[in-house]
């Protein structure tokens, strides 16, 4: 009984190795993929992209930004009075009337002295793959900077690369996060998802029309 029971231990075992294998290399493969296109603020100074796009984050119920959201927001901020970029665009969630990321995020920006009409806002950005899917289809983005915390930027900047766009990013890491191990590794499954949604390319849940980043960022206000 004990030789059937290892046997049978040892043909499970074999079976789930794939499963378990497959996952991991996914993940190392996008985070090698990615990491040269991970740059210093020095260096993208000197990119002169069409937009920087801030990648939306946690807001509290009072309206202000999570640290993580905060410290993405003044490390974007930087980078448009660096000279990276004229244009910010902030992508987030406002899918809910009492849920507003975007909002948040570009008041934020011009309480920091950006003009408004610098700041566009995507309303939509739900996840990283739309707010990436929607910079270049809706904003008509081709050279972005993107701001996000480390752990993020590998995901980002690997859907950016797989749909086309001429995508950097820069790290906006400024303290330690609660929860980071938990996100570090909820982030391993985001990553075999959106290497998956890479291939497909599914649309994002809204498009609509044009709204191109040269242009006025007033025109995405709602308020």
């Amino acid at each position: 009984m004990k030789k059937q029971k290892k046997t049978r231990f040892i043909v499970i075992a074999l079976a789930l190795l794939p499963v378990i294998i497959s996952p991991l290399a996914i993940n190392a493969y996008v985070k090698f993929s990615a990491k040269s296109r991970i740059i210093s603020p020095h260096d993208a100074a000197k990119l002169n992209a069409d937009c920087i796009l801030v990648l939306g984050a946690g807001v509290y119920a009072d309206g202000t930004p999570s640290p993580m959201l905060k410290d993405r927001l003044l490390q974007g901020i930087d980078l448009y009075f660096a000279g990276a970029s004229d244009r910010l665009l902030m992508s987030g969630d406002h899918g809910r009337k009492d849920y507003d990321e975007v909002n948040t995020m570009k008041q934020f920006a011009i309480e920091k002295g950006v003009p408004s009409e610098k700041i566009f806002m995507d309303h939509a950005g739900f996840s990283t793959y739309e707010s990436l899917y929607r910079a270049r289809d809706v904003f008509l983005a081709r050279k972005i900077i993107i701001v996000t915390q480390e752990y993020h930027l590998y995901r980002a900047l690997y859907i950016a690369d797989a749909l086309g766009l001429d995508a950097y990013g820069v790290a906006s890491d400024q303290r330690q996060y609660a929860g980071q191990e938990y996100r570090e590794l909820r982030e391993i499954a985001a990553r075999v998802k959106d290497f998956f949604q890479a291939i497909v390319k599914p649309h994002p849940t809204f498009l609509g029309e044009t709204i191109p980043v040269s242009g006025d960022g007033d025109v995405t206000n709602d308020k």
